[in-house]
């Protein structure tokens, strides 16, 4: 697909390109001389200190601008898509993608099967390296993008053939012959119970562990179920008895793997933890914290921000409502009680049940805008609604499509949507500022 001009959606104050003159709303469709494929190829091609961009401004006039700059100095643009040529969808046929389990009329954006291996070094998105072409993998090792992030699921030839709905690229050999070429990954496997997990998983972690180091991590997740599963296998959750004992089997790989390669290697999700009530780990036991995208780790790094956090500093008191789904409603109970030190702040944990994905929904990051309005609504009324940043896109709203602006107007409440608890007190405070009470 022919690149489209990448459409400029922030400029940094001050940087290079707005003392040029561009503005949000500009599409840059060349850079010196070329069009970009994708930010990648963008980056590489202002990376000189002169730079030459043909743009296409919101008026429809296109005009040549040159910058001069340092050396492989950004220009201070963000784009509003990473890839501009069209991004690389699954061809897969997953009875557990969670695209296929949601329901119709949310914004089409959440219906793309990403599977991309530009998105996977950019953002960190799990791709399965089923629609690699041999350009892909020249470009991978030329340009060294590493790590990438890869779902593998299983290794056996007739297990990945259930999982994948069709018989796929064999994993270990494509990791193989990159990481001969210096290409680093982290890998996750979504446990199905009775088809995946066993000695299946057994094996898929020993195929990995063979290729340490060029294999990083290995990431152990629950299958995610929604509601809307109409004319899809029907598949098993993982009960709490379930998580428990992958808790167990991850920790027994890890002690082994500490004395064999010198690193824990395997690594569970939060939920896991959660839903067993087993004790999180320790810091010092996520290493580098690979996955912290992938739901392994965040809860660790939500306690401890809580334990060394200070109340915010107000000089009048206000009402807060902390939202958060089910699994996550022990921790953000201890943030409540954190922010409140001191009698400066009244807050309140609102734990919202997921009608609109299904019961066993319960992250936070999943719910949506008219679940959580219910829920909120049976609440005395706060000053501020605090909402989980996960929950919110920016620019969009909520999953079900509900904007921040329709949602505190029905609540009659400031909303904010805060990414952890750093983020809540700094939040707080910014609003008492802004309505003159600190």
């Amino acid at each position: 697909m022919t690149p489209r001009p990448a459409r400029v959606v922030w400029v940094q104050p001050g940087s290079p390109a707005a003392v040029a003159g561009l503005n949000r709303g500009d599409r840059v469709a060349r850079a010196n001389g070329r069009r970009p494929r994708d930010y990648i190829d963008y980056r590489y091609l202002i990376a000189a200190p002169r730079v030459s961009l043909v743009v296409d401004d919101r008026g429809g006039a296109q005009r040549r601008i040159v910058i001069e700059k340092h050396e492989d100095e950004d220009l201070g643009l963000r784009f509003e898509q990473d890839v501009f040529d069209g991004i690389r969808t699954c061809r897969n046929r997953c009875p557990f993608c969670f695209v296929s389990q949601l329901p119709r009329g949310l914004r089409r954006g959440l219906y793309v099967r990403d599977d991309d291996y530009r998105l996977s070094f950019l953002h960190g998105n799990f791709i399965t390296l089923t629609n690699l072409t041999p350009a892909d993998r020249r470009r991978i090792v030329r340009l060294h993008l590493s790590p990438l992030y890869i779902s593998v699921h299983a290794t056996e030839p007739e297990v990945r053939e259930r999982l994948f709905g069709r018989t796929t690229t064999d994993p270990i050999a494509e990791m193989r012959g990159l990481t001969a070429k210096g290409i680093e990954f982290h890998t996750q496997i979504v446990v199905c119970p009775g088809m995946n997990d066993g000695d299946h998983l057994e094996r898929t972690v020993a195929d990995l562990a063979a290729l340490h180091p060029g294999v990083r991590s290995v990431g152990v997740v629950p299958v995610g179920i929604t509601k809307h599963r109409l004319g899809l296998p029907r598949l098993r959750a993982v009960t709490p008895r379930i998580a428990a004992a992958l808790v167990g089997r991850v920790e027994a790989w890890q002690r082994r793997f500490r004395k064999r390669l010198g690193t824990r290697f395997v690594f569970a999700a939060d939920e896991l933890y959660l839903a067993s009530r087993l004790p999180l780990p320790g810091r010092a036991d996520y290493e580098g914290f690979w996955q912290l995208g992938n739901g392994i780790g965040c809860a660790r790094v939500f306690l401890d921000e809580v334990a060394r956090l200070r109340p915010p500093r107000l000089r009048s008191p206000l009402s807060a409502i902390l939202v958060t789904g089910e699994m996550a409603a022990g921790m953000v109970n201890l943030l409540a009680e954190k922010l409140q030190g001191g009698g400066l702040v009244s807050a309140e944990v609102c734990v919202v049940r997921n009608r609109f994905l299904g019961r066993s929904v319960t992250t936070a990051g999943l719910l949506c805008g008219a679940d959580i309005a219910r829920a909120v609504c049976k609440l005395p009324r706060a000053d501020v609604v605090m909402v989980p940043g996960t929950a919110v896109r920016e620019g969009e709203g909520f999953l079900d499509g509900v904007t921040v602006d329709e949602f505190s107007q029905r609540l009659g409440a400031a909303v904010l949507a805060v990414g952890g608890p750093r983020d809540a007190v700094t939040a707080l405070e910014a609003f008492a500022r802004q309505r003159g009470g600190a």
